[in-house]
Formats: structure tokens, sequence, C-alpha cells
């Protein structure tokens, strides 16, 4: 007796149709699984014996062959237990067969036949749909998440009898549909925002310059004076995402399983924050079995380190690439993986060891030598990942007391969004979408300078000892600002901004 039933599996961010294939023959009782499964498949067996039994079903006492297919692909978690138990009642024709191959079924098992929900959802749902399959059956958990997906009917089922009862013709599952336009205008909310910030305008102009261009911000200031509350806020000033961006951010956190329960799509900008104790494989992925890291979990959205010189060095180091490239790639000797990490990291640190080497309440108790060695925790190469560089000064009582009113994140993110929508016009086809991308060839492009701001740039790269990188970063920034004000050409005003962002590139550090 042979019974086939079509499931899904995961390699890296995509999902992949498996094939399971139940033979039963005569012989011993046994219960055998290939086709390279983990210790969780292999452990199924146990699962669908008691899951069929306790349903109500006959569980065949003979020899039991179970193969998943592609056998040269490694299975891993609990999601083929449902698929399993279900090829065994096809091939004992418990269930009928007809019109199975138009079904994927996902899900684990409990003991009783109740299914659990499982990890990656999302991705084997956009398998099926690719691969042509009509119906999936899964877990009423994770439903919202798989009826993203248009085209395909998601079946949600509670246990292993109402799948047979709908395949029987008895009381068929009713599909889940979700509304993707109400869910971005719900979902869309945030609890804090910039409004709420007093004082620090410089600051907060300074983040809104970083939201419009994609730019990598490092705030240096005293401890209390709000560089984690400010960053926190970033998100609700980010643009507006797409259902696409959606989409591969909901992936990624499906895979992790870190989706928020009873959420079908992600749809605000992803705020990471780690503690500095993180290791680098926790930071960028891998794992035995390559997980995505911090940096994939905030794709599209924000990664922030606060106390950043607190952070493992080789942790910070592994960085450098994704953040060039926008994606991190994990090799283990039997495969080797891509998770996308196109991210903003905005990171804080104190100015020196006690703190308050910028504080003018304070002193600071530090010596030159002791201030360059802290900032020399952070290598040179990591700070030239920083577009934009501020200091954080303490906000003063008057600040904090009076009632002026400043831009809400709605009215900054307005802002964003019509500097995004510049950029996006004017690098259509380029395959960049935001000035921070920006090569050097595209720099003398896009970019180019009058010759009084020419002035300005050449006086500030020889008093502050810029390098050649500083100076192209500077410009990114500019053209930023410049699309900001809604201007075509950078201006004297848009440059000589930009040189302030480089608090790092100034004297008073070496002294």
């Amino acid at each position: 007796m042979l019974g086939k039933i079509n499931s899904a599996g995961l390699i890296g961010l995509d999902g992949y149709i498996v094939e399971v294939e139940i033979d039963i023959s005569p012989g011993l009782p046994a219960f055998d699984i290939v086709g390279l499964p983990d210790t969780a498949v292999k452990e199924s067996k146990e699962r669908v014996r008691a899951a069929i039994r306790n349903s109500g079903f006959e569980f065949p006492v003979k020899r039991i062959t179970a193969n998943l297919a592609p056998a040269n692909t490694k299975k891993e978690g609990p999601s083929y237990d449902l698929p399993i138990a279900l090829a065994i009642l096809s091939a004992t024709g418990q269930i009928p067969i007809e019109d199975l191959d138009k079904y994927v079924f996902l899900g684990e098992l409990s003991l009783d036949g109740k299914i659990k929900p499982i990890k990656g959802v999302l991705p084997m749902a956009i398998s099926a749909f690719k691969s042509g399959m009509e119906k999936l059956v899964i877990s009423i958990e994770n439903a919202k998440e798989a009826a993203v997906v248009k085209g395909i009917e998601v079946l949600p089922c509670s246990n292993v009898l109402d799948i047979v009862n709908h395949l029987n013709g008895d009381n068929p599952i009713q599909p889940y549909f979700v509304d993707i336009d109400s869910l971005f205008k719900s979902n869309c909310k945030y609890d804090i925002d910039f409004a709420d910030v007093k004082g620090q305008e410089n600051i907060k102009r300074a983040l809104e310059v970083s939201a419009a261009g994609a730019h990598n911000c490092l705030m240096i200031g005293s401890p209390g004076s709000g560089k984690t509350m400010m960053a926190r806020r970033l998100p609700t000033i980010l643009p507006d995402m797409t259902f696409d961006e959606a989409l591969e951010v909901t992936k990624i956190h499906s895979i992790a399983g870190v989706l928020p329960p009873k959420t079908s799509l992600i749809t605000t900008r992803p705020f990471r924050s780690p503690h500095h104790t993180v290791s680098a494989v926790s930071l960028v992925g891998g794992g035995r079995i390559p997980k995505p890291g911090e940096i994939s979990l905030a794709h599209f959205g924000v990664l922030f380190l606060d106390e950043l010189t607190e952070f493992q060095k080789v942790a910070l180091e592994v960085m450098r690439q994704p953040l060039e490239d926008g994606m991190v790639t994990i090799s283990r000797i039997n495969a080797s993986l891509s998770y996308p990490s196109r991210f903003m990291l905005i990171s804080s640190m104190n100015p020196c060891k006690c703190g308050f080497l910028l504080d003018p309440a304070k002193n600071c108790t530090c010596t030159p030598s002791q201030v360059q060695q802290y900032i020399s925790k952070i290598s040179g190469p990591l700070l030239d990942r920083f577009d934009i560089h501020m200091e954080v000064s303490p906000v003063k009582y008057r600040e904090l007391d009076s009632g002026i009113s400043t831009d809400s994140s709605a009215v900054i993110r307005d802002r964003v969004n019509n500097a995004r929508k510049i950029q996006l016009d004017r690098y259509k086809g380029m395959k960049i979408f935001f000035n921070s991308q920006l090569q050097p060839s595209q720099i003398s492009m896009f970019c180019k300078l009058g010759e009084r701001e020419k002035n300005i740039l050449r006086d500030a790269f020889e008093r502050m000892g810029l390098s050649a990188r500083a100076h192209n970063r500077i410009l990114k920034v500019a053209r930023t600002i410049a699309d900001l004000e809604g201007s075509e050409n950078i201006q004297m005003p848009h440059i000589a901004e930009a040189i302030q962002y480089r608090s790092l590139d100034r004297k008073f550090w070496n002294t």
C-alpha cells in the first residue's frame, strides 16, 4: 500500500515542496523515516502513532517506511507530523485519495491529534502557490500568516479529525481570508512620537536626515541626554512600508520564530536593540541550523546598538560586510545560506569612560589618553560606515519646562517620504534606492557642487583632516539635505550642515 501527501520545507529564506511518501508492507511492525530527517522529524513517528489512534483511526501494525523527497535535502522541524499521518491514512484507505495532489499539509501534532502552529509558514505558503498548489491546510494559529499569500486557499483546522471530515466531504473547512489594506491601516500606528522629545532639535534634525537618505548615524553624548529615547522613535519617521517589504520582513521573523502570535503581516518598520553582551552569531545569524540574526531581523528597519563601545569587538567587526552588501551569507559544511540585511545602523556611545566629556555641568575625570583609548575601541573601518556623527548635549531645564510644541512623527515622516520619492525617481533603473547607496562614480554624477560649495568643503577637508571616504559621505548627506529641501542642486547651507555631522573627525578628540 502506498500513500503520497504534499508538504513543504525551508532552505534559508525560501520554501520548497516536499513529497511525503508512505509504503506499508507486510512484516514485523516497524516505522522508519528516510530522506535526511533531523531528530525532530525522526521523533514524529511516536507523535503520529499516538495522534492517529487518539483521533479514532486505525494505525497499521505492519512495516511502515516514510520517505521525504527530495531525499538529498535536510528536513528539519515538526512540520511533517501532519503530512506523515495523513499519508498513512491515505495508504490504508481511511481517507480518499482524489484531489490530494492539490493540497499541501503543514503542522505539528500533539498526542491527542490536535494541530499545533509551526515556524516559517509564510515562505512555505509562497512556495506552495508558486508550485501550482491550490489549497494549504494548517493550524488555526498559522492561518492569518499564510492567508497573506493570494492565489491559494488557506484551510485552518484544529485536529486530524477535522481534516478527514473535510476530505470525506462531511464537514468542509471554510477558507480563511485576510484584508491586506485594512492591515496596513490598522497596524501602522506607534505608541511613541517625536513630539514627546523636548529640546534636542539638532539631533532630531540629524535623525530626519538619516531617515531620509537611509544614512547610518552615531550619537555621542553624556548619560541621560536622550540618545536612546530618540533612537527608539526613529522608526516612526521612516517611510511607509510597501507590501513587498512587509512580506519579506514577515518571512524573516516567521523563520526565526519571533513573529508575534496571531500576526499575519508586519506592517511597521522593525526596531531591534540587542544587549551589548550579544554574540557575533546572534548578531549576524548562524548556529548549527543557520537562522537569521539581529541584522536580518532589522531588515528594512533599524538596528540600534546602545553603548557601542561595550559590544564585543568581534561582534561589531562581522557587521562590516553586511553593512556594505545588504546581505549576510552563512556558510556551513552542508549548505550556504543568505539572508537580507538592508538596515539602518543607529548607535550611541559615551564620549569617554566617565561619560562627561561633553557635559558642561559636570567635570570629566578622564585624561586625553584615556579619551583616545576609549574612542579607539571602535575600529576606524566601522566608524567609516557611519555617515552622520552627532554630539548630544544634556537637555536644559527651560527646554523641558517649555510648552513649545514640535513637529510630530507624522509631519516629519511626510517630509521623509517626499525625499525618498525624489531619490526613487532619480535612481530609477540603477538598482539603488536612496542616497546612502551611492558609489563613488555616482557621487560625481549626482552630487555636483558649485565653486562656493567646493571652497567650503575644501576648507573643511583641510582643517578637519578628513579622509576620502569622509569626503564622499559628506556629499551623500548633503544630497539628502537638498532632497529634503526640494532643491535640485546642493547649495551652501546643505554642504555646511553636512559638515557639522562629522563630530568624530574634529580635532578635539585628539587633544
